[in-house]
């Protein structure tokens, strides 16, 4: 049997060898080509892109807050200022398990049941912020403790901060007002105000007072640091610095110790008090009592201590001040007279007889006098001296309420007075179109006569009602009132703010001396505030007041011990001092505390004795004066 070889085609072999070699040669060349555009495109085109990025992960851009500014008094009495202390921080986002972390963390360092509330308040007002503080100002001894453990605790770190401090606590508290932790609020205002990149590594900003009225000025310029970096995102070293500037120092207008001997007036009382030196508009003393302390807030308000001021009777987080508005009682007297010779409704000899009530035209109802069975004969000098209500209904009722709200308005009543504190509120004098638009009612003749006293739809703010006095003590002339006396910037000599005038109401001298020689002779004997006055050695002029709280029925007596003390009248006193050449004006209210001249004029007298002569006197007896004319 014949076998059959198969050659083989060499030929063929090769052709199909050399192609795939050439293939694999093609495929491999192609792979290079490609490598090397990527190479050239990595290395070259996107060489600075790149670079960028690699220092981006070796260099990090740190914020560097600035110092917040000082506030002084205008004799460089801090009243707010900064210290340094370390803080026990978290970022929640960085943490698997808060609540154990937090627990394991109390066994290294003391952290309250109230630190905990805390931290939980300022978690839910603040998601957007990196770390929060669980615990602020650790001693030494707790850093020492954490550090040798953080390794423990990812998301958890110790870091210095400055801490913003008031030393006069409660005494200042509505004036300075304090700072707290930014939230989402404030964030969206910052955006608002393209500033957001200047509170860059910020945690706080002024929630309240002059604090947030002066934010601009109090936060300075937020600085920047280049810093190298390990793996584990860890400064190595400092690489350069833009510095950061801090914050500008407030040099106010206030003297502090005034502040002081004011607030600690009241005692018990209620109120506020607004000092003003009337050739320029300088705030020497601003009280609101109670006040609270605004070291509290700075770190978020732990909720007992929150709830115990919300809920406060006595409403501690008022200002009383500046947004407080009370019926101004028989303080507007004086300038009603002013409004009465202003239009010729009155002159100074024009006389009355007083049989201790009003009836209006056509009318049997009786607007009672607070003296029963009157004054006899009045004229406009007495009516101010004796604060007879009688002559101001009938005065009330010949000027109408336009004219009265003409000019009221003109002395600042019932607008705000722009003064350099936001939240200020604009107080009300009643027109007939105010009523109409507010209560779709007419005005009636029975209306005017109770704005004639101060009662009624009158509503006047404590400083509405200093300013005024400011502006009838300075003959007319106003100025703007003010709290900042320099703005002091760093290396430059800053100068005092220029005082702002505002109008001058071109009073006629007769007019305006004759009110004020009244007003003197109220702080003398035979006058509502003389026993209040009595023995100073400089002269003063003032008026007190009484504003109800509640209406009294016709013909019921006022009985003081038989209303709850919230219900009880408010007690006014305005005054300026040295009667000729005054240098400071103010008005003093205290809520609930009857008549002015018992209880309001010896607070005042206590602030001008300080103020003129630099002593504190003795307390003065309440009650009736020594002539024996019950205080109005």
């Amino acid at each position: 049997m014949k076998r059959h070889v198969e050659l083989k085609n060499h030929q063929r072999e090769i052709y199909y060898f050399r192609f795939r070699l050439m293939l694999s040669l093609s495929l491999v060349l192609v792979m290079l080509l490609i490598l090397l555009a990527r190479f050239i495109y990595l290395q070259v085109i996107k060489h600075d892109y790149f670079q960028t990025l690699a220092e981006s992960n070796r260099i990090a851009v740190v914020p560097v807050v600035p110092n917040r500014g000082l506030i002084l008094d205008r004799n460089g009495i801090v009243l707010a200022r900064n210290y340094s202390g370390y803080t026990l921080e978290i970022a929640s986002r960085k943490v698997v398990d808060l609540e154990a972390t937090i627990n394991e963390l109390s066994t290294l360092v003391d952290i309250q049941p109230k630190d905990r509330k805390r931290f939980k308040k300022l978690l839910a007002e603040s998601r957007n912020f990196d770390t929060l503080p669980i615990r602020n100002r650790l001693s030494d001894e707790e850093v020492a403790r954490f550090a040798a453990q953080r390794y423990r605790f990812p998301g958890v770190e110790i870091k210095a901060r400055l801490f913003r401090e008031y030393p006069y606590g409660q005494g200042t508290s509505h004036l300075i007002g304090y700072i707290g932790r930014i939230n989402e609020k404030d964030v969206d205002q910052l955006e608002q105000e393209d500033i957001a990149s200047n509170y860059l590594g910020s945690d706080y900003i002024g929630k309240t007072g002059l604090e947030q009225s002066y934010e601009k000025e109090l936060h300075g310029t937020t600085g920047f640091d280049q810093v190298e970096v390990d793996a584990g995102g860890r400064a190595v070293r400092a690489l350069s610095r833009i510095a950061p500037k801090s914050g500008n120092t407030l040099m106010l207008t206030l003297d502090a110790k005034l502040q002081e001997v004011a607030e600690q007036a009241f005692g018990n009382y209620r109120g506020a008090l607004v000092a003003i030196d009337p050739t320029n508009g300088d705030i020497l003393a601003f009280v609101s009592k109670p006040g609270y302390d605004p070291n509290l807030f700075i770190d978020g308000i732990d909720t007992e201590n929150w709830e115990a001021l919300n809920n406060s009777p006595d409403v501690p987080l008022n200002n009383r001040a500046l947004r407080g508005q009370y019926p101004p009682g028989s303080t507007i007297k004086p300038f009603m007279a002013l409004a009465g010779l202003n239009y010729n409704e009155r002159t100074p000899s024009y006389t009355i007889s007083d049989p201790g009530y009003y009836t209006l035209p056509g009318n049997r109802h009786q607007y009672r006098d607070w003296k029963q069975g009157g004054h006899g004969r009045v004229d406009m000098f007495k009516s101010i001296v004796i604060s007879c209500d009688t002559y101001y209904y009938g005065l009330a009722t010949e000027l109408g309420i336009d004219r009265i709200h003409e000019y009221l308005t003109g002395f600042g009543f019932g607008k705000k007075t722009g003064v350099d504190m936001e939240g200020e509120v604009s107080g009300l004098i009643p027109s007939q179109q105010w009523k109409m638009r507010r209560y779709k009612q007419p005005w009636y003749a029975g209306d005017t006569v109770s704005v004639g006293i101060g009662q009624g739809y009158n509503l006047v703010t404590p400083l509405q009602l200093a300013t005024a006095t400011a502006t009838l003590a300075n003959d007319g002339i106003a100025f703007k009132p003010h709290f900042v006396k320099q703005i002091q910037r760093s290396n430059v000599n800053a100068p005092d703010v220029a005082p702002q005038s505002v109008f001058d109401l071109h009073i006629k001298p007769e007019n305006i001396d004759l009110v004020k020689r009244a007003m003197e002779a109220v702080t003398k004997p035979g006058g509502t505030a003389a026993g209040a006055s009595a023995g100073a050695l400089y002269r003063m002029a003032g008026k007190t007041g009484t504003a109800q709280v509640v209406g009294m029925k016709q013909g019921e007596k006022y009985d003081a011990s038989k209303i709850s003390e919230y219900n009880r009248d408010h007690a006014w006193f305005i005054a300026f001092a040295p009667a000729d050449k005054p240098r400071i004006a103010l008005a003093v209210l205290a809520e609930n505390g009857g008549h002015g001249g018992s209880t309001a004029a010896p607070i005042a007298r206590k602030v001008l004795d300080y103020y003129l002569l630099g002593i504190i006197p003795k307390p003065l007896e309440s009650g009736l004066d020594k002539e024996g004319v019950e205080n109005d």
